[in-house]
């Protein structure tokens, strides 16, 4: 079941537009700075002690303004690289600064792609968006970001023109008073060649069930970037008042029986609590409506069927997430025709062509797969194996292992 409500430091972060190119050394040198200074504000706030800390990253992307019901491919290759850079980046200042990143000892942070112009003016919600549409991410509008009911205790904005003038449109499209406090920005280069470049978007295919399997034992940032992707892949319906056909995400979370032969099985977290960590990094991302909304329904099943034991969540959107238990490599993805996407990582692509030769032999439709990085600091000269240890499931488990033995007498 999704976890029940807790007391919280949150925060936004609102960046500037993105570097255009956005290469990894771009990138760094726009967003180090405000970066560190955040992350680092928050580990060290004296309310640490008590609460966890939660930081959303609105990361403005133009490459996307105007394509918010657009389909994924033609968009997909640009955005995961974006955010897969900026999860490495965050995850680089956090092994220097010995911040965790994973969990509530550290600062939980989470990336929201934001549509919106370089240069923006101030805007309006589109003309054709349903109420629950403007709500669903993981690509929001400045409109729907701004009118959010999370209760951020403060926004950080970054000091700069492009900063400034973000956070203008942001405070005016607020419905309420926000705490605000600026930290230094970096450099952000454009280059007027590349920022007119319009992906096209006409030949690809919509995909409106998409599915992503894994343990997502003790959440890390590479399980965000992964399940962060997993949920851009999803099309947005046209508003129809007359089409009620759901959206899927289907989360696919491997059983506890499953894991027995683990490394430090001891410290692998159950079912139910993988599940609850998955669920409430996803839905942060996801639904951008009031969370205590009444017309979001949850719903345990368990049948006798394969892939019978699930939680689905329904939000007023119409967008169904079912957090599936699998007992095998394939999950729902050979048991629910439906699902036409899968999202992997490029450590697993044998699994992706293997779940295809599944469904071949039942005479159904390839998924067409989306492949997501798997995240590496080697070029950065300073990072040892501080960095990989934050994502990996199993190095948290050794190390919460080595936390816990008696330390020998002097």
């Amino acid at each position: 079941m999704p976890p029940a409500p807790r007391q919280l430091q949150s925060a936004l972060l609102l960046l500037p537009p993105a570097p255009s190119p956005a290469s990894y050394a771009a990138l760094k040198a726009a967003y180090h700075s405000p970066l560190f200074s955040v992350l680092r504000a928050l580990a060290r706030s004296p309310r640490r002690a008590q609460e966890p800390a939660v930081l959303h990253i609105a990361l403005p992307c133009p490459h996307l303004y105007g394509h918010l019901n657009a389909p994924r491919r033609p968009l997909y290759a640009a955005t995961q690289s974006l955010v897969a850079d900026m999860y490495k980046l965050i995850c680089i200042i956090a092994a220097q600064e010995a911040i965790d990143p994973e969990d509530a000892e550290g600062v939980d942070a989470r990336i929201v792609l934001l549509a919106y112009p370089r240069h923006g003016q101030l805007m309006q919600p589109a003309e054709d968006a349903s109420p629950e549409q403007e709500v669903q991410g993981p690509v929001v509008d400045l409109h729907t970001l701004a009118r959010s009911p999370g209760s951020w205790d403060t926004i950080y904005s970054v000091e700069s023109e492009e900063g400034e003038a973000l956070l203008k449109n942001f405070l005016a499209q607020s419905p309420s008073e926000r705490t605000v406090s600026r930290v230094r920005g970096g450099i952000v280069k454009v280059e007027t060649a590349s920022i007119s470049v319009a992906p096209a978007v006409h030949a690809s295919t919509d995909h409106f069930s998409v599915a992503v399997g894994g343990t997502f034992d003790h959440l890390h940032i590479g399980h965000k970037l992964l399940l962060t992707m997993f949920a851009f892949v999803l099309s947005r319906r046209p508003p129809s008042i007359d089409d009620q056909t759901p959206s899927n995400l289907t989360i696919g979370i491997t059983g506890d029986a499953l894991l027995k032969n683990k490394k430090h099985a001891d410290y692998l977290e159950s079912w139910q609590l993988r599940q609850q960590a998955v669920h409430d990094f996803l839905s942060s991302i996801v639904y951008f409506g009031a969370p205590n909304d009444a017309r979001i329904l949850v719903e345990e099943r368990t049948d006798p069927e394969p892939n019978g034991h699930a939680v689905h969540v329904t939000y007023p959107s119409n967008l169904v997430v079912k957090y599936v238990e699998i007992w095998d490599p394939f999950g729902p993805t050979i048991t629910d025709a439906d699902i036409s996407a899968l999202v992997i990582s490029l450590e697993t692509r044998s699994g992706g062509k293997a779940v295809n030769d599944k469904r071949a032999e039942k005479g159904w439709a390839p998924l067409e797969v989306f492949e997501v990085a798997v995240l590496d600091a080697s070029e950065e000269e300073s990072i040892d194996e501080t960095f990989q240890s934050k994502l990996s499931s199993t190095e948290i488990r050794r190390l919460r292992s080595e936390r816990a033995r008696p330390k020998p007498s002097a």
